[in-house]
Formats: structure tokens, sequence, C-alpha cells
């Protein structure tokens, strides 16, 4: 994980508001509830809570499979109930709490609705569009920068739940993940 340092970015909202490291664990294990909701469709187990003035407004879990819908990642749909239980698009006295480090598609959206805080439990070495295949909102070229944090006491948990998923998605001596 090349860029495992916390960034600071764009002030979005006073950061006295928004959840400190203190505060993780408790989100965090409302996303690690979320994902466990999305095996039981046969969709990759990965939850995102968002929060707001310290109480969960939103949370969601994947649902690509059962919605057939390539853009139903849990970040994504998290961020729409929260725009919708707010009223508003910018999200910018917001955190975002997801299981694994968000994909391109989601993190540009944590971006585009001006998400203050993304914190994530588990690196996507592959796809993370955070600090790992790529540094989407450390993003010079961005207008918002949201900070971001991993919460590395969660990683455990959410690799469990991934290596559970795909061991039950591959055949007898198959060792290629089918999700």
């Amino acid at each position: 994980m090349s860029g495992a340092r916390p960034h600071s970015g764009v002030p979005f909202a006073d950061p006295a508001t928004l959840p400190g490291a203190a505060d993780d664990d408790r989100f965090m294990r409302e996303a690690l509830a979320a994902a466990r909701e999305a095996a039981a469709h046969a969709d990759v187990p990965i939850g995102a809570v968002v929060v707001r003035d310290g109480r969960v407004v939103a949370r969601a879990h994947n649902r690509r499979e059962v919605d057939a819908d390539p853009t139903a990642h849990a970040e994504l749909l998290a961020l729409r109930e929260a725009a919708a239980a707010l009223g508003r698009w910018r999200l910018t006295d917001t955190a975002l709490y997801v299981t694994v480090e968000p994909c391109t598609m989601c993190a540009g959206a944590a971006v585009l609705a001006r998400v203050a805080l993304v914190v994530f439990a588990a690196p996507d070495e592959r796809a993370g569009a955070v600090c790992s295949a790529a540094e989407l909102l450390d993003a010079r070229w961005t207008n918002h920068r949201p900070r971001w944090r991993v919460h590395a006491a969660a990683r455990p948990d959410a690799e469990r739940l991934l290596t559970d998923f795909f061991a039950t998605q591959r055949g007898p001596g198959d060792e290629t993940p089918t999700g």
C-alpha cells in the first residue's frame, strides 16, 4: 500500500464536526454489518455507511447481482441514500465509511459529492483508488479532495468476509475467484 498516509484534504467541514479516529470502530462495525447482507444475494460483501453529526444517515451494501446493475456498489448506493435523506447532493459535512478501499468510480463519486472524509478498512491492491492502484482522493487536478484514513483494526474482518465469500464461489480445486 504505497500511500498509507492519511490525507489532510481540502477543508469541507470543520474537522471537529467529523468523526475522529476514536469513532471509526463504531461506524466500521455498521459498514461490516451491511457487507454481510450482500453475501445473502451473491454479491461481493462490501458495505458502506454515511455519517453526519455522529449518526448514520445512510447504509448500503453491494447490489450488483441482485439489481443487475454494474454501478450498484455499496458506496454509490450509500451516497445516493444520504443525498435523499439530507435533501441535497453536496455532502460536505459527511464521512463515508466503507469496508474495502473504494474503486475509481466510488472514489470519484465521493469527490463529486464533496464528502469530507473517507475511511476504509481493507486496501484493494488491484482496484483501490485511494492509495493502492490509484490515488484519486489526493489528485491535485480535482476541485475537492476528501480527507481519508485507513481503519486497520477492521481489516481482518473485512478481508475475512471477502475470503469466505470467494471460497463459496469456487468449485472444488478452482483457485480463480468468479466474483
